[in-house]
């Protein structure tokens, strides 16, 4: 039997962090899903020349993306002028930027893919279930400075996963239905046979060995066509942690960056110190994405091997504490500080159903609601107050 093909992983400075964020463009009058994703990209970034802002899998979707950055300020910035960017030129199309994990009212059936090799070869395969993906995420890389460290991250950064998909979740409706789940896109996303939780990995050659195979039997062609929750990105030298809904709105997005940079560096000192991190087994894992993704932040996740369990909420707020120093010394507390604003106001699903309660059950004005968010950069009140 051959030795696997190595796998190279990048050299990146420790704890530097880069943001990818996909949008959504509707239509400016009627609010419905738009397809003009293709003449915005290829106004902003002609030939591929920025790549900064690229295409997705369907034409409704922009992704914006940051280069390396030092801190999450530095990626706020960054992100913040990214998106004005293609607000102004939706705009020149008769567009608007709507953030949110889904739009709540689309049909997966009247959007168009994106004409890309890598995405015909993917609706080819998947076919109807991959069509269903009208959804948007955030992705937040972290730099990992030894590649020796990479899978322990990705381990222990699975004890925190339900805490980031409560916190971001903003999908609640699907095809104008509420389907009651907080997260619908969490377990949409799941029907890649390429996505999902991260196989149990301890060993980089295990890694390449994997990724062989992969390509030998023709699931994929690269490492970045497995779509885990939390990846090594080997092309890059981080760690990916994939697993949030998209914000309706960027300070949502930067507080949701500043505690899985945190969290990050914070397991990543544990390593230096010479400790093991804290790890659930996978059945546990996957009970906590599925309580997260159902009830949001009205869930009670699993948090240790033994099976202690605590509220979402309180667990969050325990872990926000124990960063604190984290945050200090990469320069995000006030960032981070906007996540104990998301458990006491609401996370974006508690605010659209607040909004479609409001009024009786109408979702248009949801998409509204989640327009105005964008537009402001924070999320709103709304009434009555999220249960």
């Amino acid at each position: 039997m051959t030795s696997p093909s190595p796998l190279l992983f990048g050299t990146s400075r420790r704890s530097s962090i880069g943001l990818e964020w996909e949008v959504g463009l509707v239509d400016a009058g009627s609010g419905a899903l738009s397809q003009v994703a293709p003449q915005v990209i290829e106004e902003l970034s002609p030939q591929g020349s920025d790549p900064r802002i690229k295409p997705e899998l369907l034409r409704n979707t922009v992704e914006i993306a940051t280069g390396v950055c030092g801190d999450v300020g530095a990626a706020g910035a960054e992100i913040t002028d990214l998106l004005g960017r293609v607000a102004d030129s939706a705009g020149r199309h008769g567009a608007a930027v709507i953030g949110g994990a889904m739009h709540p009212l689309a049909r997966w059936e009247d959007q168009l893919v994106t004409d890309k090799e890598r995405y015909s070869r993917l609706v080819d395969r998947i076919q109807v279930f991959v069509r269903q993906l009208v959804t948007w995420g955030l992705h937040v890389h972290v730099g990992v400075e030894d590649r020796d460290k990479v899978l322990a991250l990705v381990q222990g950064m699975l004890t925190y996963a339900p805490h980031l998909q409560a916190l971001s979740a903003s999908s609640p409706y699907w095809g104008g239905v509420a389907t009651g789940y907080a997260s619908t896109r969490a377990m949409l996303f799941q029907q890649i046979p390429t996505a999902g939780l991260p196989h149990p990995f301890t060993r980089w050659h295990e890694v390449e060995a994997y990724t062989e195979d992969m390509r030998r039997v023709g699931v994929a062609t690269e490492f970045n066509e497995i779509h885990w929750d939390v990846r090594p990105s080997p092309a890059y030298g981080t760690i990916e942690v994939r697993v949030c809904d998209g914000p309706t709105n960027v300070t949502e997005a930067l507080a949701l960056a500043a505690l899985t940079h945190c969290l990050v560096e914070h397991l990543s000192t544990e390593l230096d110190h010479g400790r093991e991190l804290p790890t659930l087994p996978l059945w546990f894992v996957k009970e906590n994405k599925w309580r997260a993704a159902r009830y949001g932040m009205d869930a009670t996740v699993i948090t240790s091997a033994e099976g202690d369990q605590l509220p979402v909420a309180d667990a969050v707020e325990k872990v926000l504490v124990e960063l604190e120093p984290t945050a200090e010394r990469l320069g995000c507390p006030q960032q981070l500080a906007a996540v104990a604003d998301i458990v006491r106001d609401g996370s974006s699903y508690q605010r659209q159903r607040a909004v479609a309660e409001a009024a009786d059950g109408d979702l248009e004005a949801v998409v509204r609601a989640m327009l105005a968010e964008m537009r402001a950069g924070r999320p709103l009140p709304h009434h009555p107050t999220h249960r």
